[in-house]
């Protein structure tokens, strides 16, 4: 034990002294200092250019890299959704904007875990275990720590997309851009003056979001969230149970819908069969030690009875994806999981070098740390490959009161509205990982940082759609192939 007369003390967050050894903290004042500096760093104003670096990568070569570790035969799939419109080829160019991003565009310096492909169609309602509907975050598979306007910029410029494909004028799509990260900043603004739990516990139910649609929104657009909500308490295990499988080989099965949905036993046969049926089965059940001890116990009170891949998302098609059947106590009590393949961040090349040894962790402890809720049976594990000396995946359920609102469906009052949850919603999640303080202090009272987030996403989005074109030149031309499903 120290001597007590010796004087000797840290400080703690309060800047007062302390006597139990703690390491020493940044009070709140110079936290504030820190992220005003950055601004001489990057200032908020030089947020809005974006000018190709010399040399740029080519975007197609970025995405055809990607798409070498992918499953072959579900490749082209991949290249016709991003073929079809620049928002379906924004939504599968993480890679391409990550790239640009660290190499065109300024840094402030601060820090956070970011969800690496923040569009807004990954901005959903999702069912709490409490089952409670809020509004959060829903894919996690490029999740990293990074610059947090690098989010900012990917969530603004798919807005301007959005609203470029539905005819909406300039000032239209600056409105909208301008609200949502208006509110990222207020909120950071709020966060940086609560207490760490505060903060932690904070997160977007329903009812906030409800009444703020009877405020904002017409009779119209109240009555779609109101079905967009009920439709999303559906979405659950009964649901995709009685959307997905069949009665076949006198049991519950998956129903084929290939390429989308084809069951392990129509993909191989003999040995590779069941080398693959009993990688899984051991990934299911390595896979429970990443739950926790009731949640572990809850999952061996089912049991595997069939297994099928699926085709996901636009982005991660080609990635292996697998969806479980589980039954638990009879044949009308499902469980159905999905596995999905993690890879490394897009991100990682350019900023630090992932801290998890398994890929599917890292997806997993991004998704904890920024989401305000989570999937009770969200965890990961690696399986042996043939190909590889492994593979490694994440784990959860394939439906979980999961809504989403489509753009195309919007009109411009509506698509503000959720422009601004999402940029409540980011904030949270920055505010629980990074320094909300710092970045607080960064963006300051003015708008700023919200002018020059909407010029940048405009000019973004010109970028995306001359990439987009570049595709489809390249299907056009036999350089990739690509195919509708």
């Amino acid at each position: 034990m120290a001597d007590r007369r010796s004087g000797a003390r840290h400080r703690d967050g309060t800047g007062k002294p302390g006597r139990y050894g703690a390491r020493p903290l940044p009070t709140p004042r110079e936290r504030a200092e820190r992220g005003r500096a950055a601004r001489k760093t990057a200032s908020r104003s030089s947020h809005a250019a974006y000018d190709p670096a010399p040399g740029r990568p080519d975007p197609i070569g970025i995405v055809e890299a990607q798409s070498a570790a992918r499953v072959p035969e579900l490749v082209p799939v991949r290249y016709g959704r991003m073929s079809e419109s620049p928002f379906r080829f924004y939504r599968g160019a993480a890679a391409i904007m990550a790239s640009d991003l660290a190499a065109a565009t300024p840094a402030s310096g601060l820090t956070a875990q970011l969800c690496g492909d923040a569009h807004m169609m990954n901005f959903r309602l999702l069912g709490s275990p409490e089952r409670r509907l809020v509004f959060d975050i829903n894919d996690f598979d490029e999740s990293h720590p990074g610059p947090w306007e690098w989010d900012v910029k990917r969530l603004a410029t798919s807005l301007v997309i959005a609203a470029r494909e539905n005819n909406w004028p300039k000032k239209e799509r600056a409105a909208i851009v301008r609200s949502a990260v208006r509110v990222y900043r207020q909120r950071m603004r709020a966060y940086a003056g609560l207490g760490n739990l505060d903060v932690w516990y904070d997160r977007g139910d329903m009812e906030q979001v409800q009444a703020l649609a009877d405020e904002r929104l017409d009779q119209r657009g109240r009555m779609r969230l109101a079905e967009t909500m009920a439709k999303a308490r559906t979405r659950d295990s009964m649901k995709a149970f009685e959307k997905l499988t069949e009665i076949r080989d006198g049991g519950r099965r998956f129903a084929a819908d290939p390429p989308l949905i084809v069951p392990v036993d129509e993909l191989l046969d003999g040995a590779a069969l069941d080398r693959l049926v009993d990688e899984l089965q051991s990934l299911l059940g390595h896979y429970s030690r990443s739950l926790s001890m009731e949640r572990r116990h809850l999952l061996s009170q089912y049991r595997i009875v069939d297994i099928a891949r699926k085709v996901v998302g636009v982005g991660s098609v080609g990635t292996r994806c697998w969806i479980l059947l589980l039954l638990g106590r009879d044949d009308t009590d499902p469980l159905i999981l999905q596995a999905k393949e993690a890879d490394r961040s897009v991100l990682e090349p350019y900023t630090e070098e992932s801290g998890y040894e398994n890929q599917g962790q890292r997806v997993v402890a991004g998704q904890r740390l920024m989401q305000a809720v989570g999937d009770v049976f969200l965890g990961w594990d690696r399986v042996t490959d043939v190909d590889v000396p492994y593979r490694d995946f994440y784990l959860r359920q394939l439906h979980d009161w999961k809504g989403i609102v489509v753009p195309q469906a919007m009109v411009p009052r509506g698509m503000r509205l959720f422009a601004e949850l999402c940029g409540a919603t980011l904030a949270r999640g920055h505010a629980r990982s990074g320094d909300r303080i710092a970045i607080a202090a960064y963006l300051g009272g003015g708008e700023v940082f919200d002018a020059a987030i909407a010029e940048f996403a405009e000019v973004y989005a010109d970028q995306n759609e001359r990439d987009h074109r570049a595709l489809v030149a390249a299907v056009r031309e036999g350089r990739v192939r690509a195919e509708e499903a």
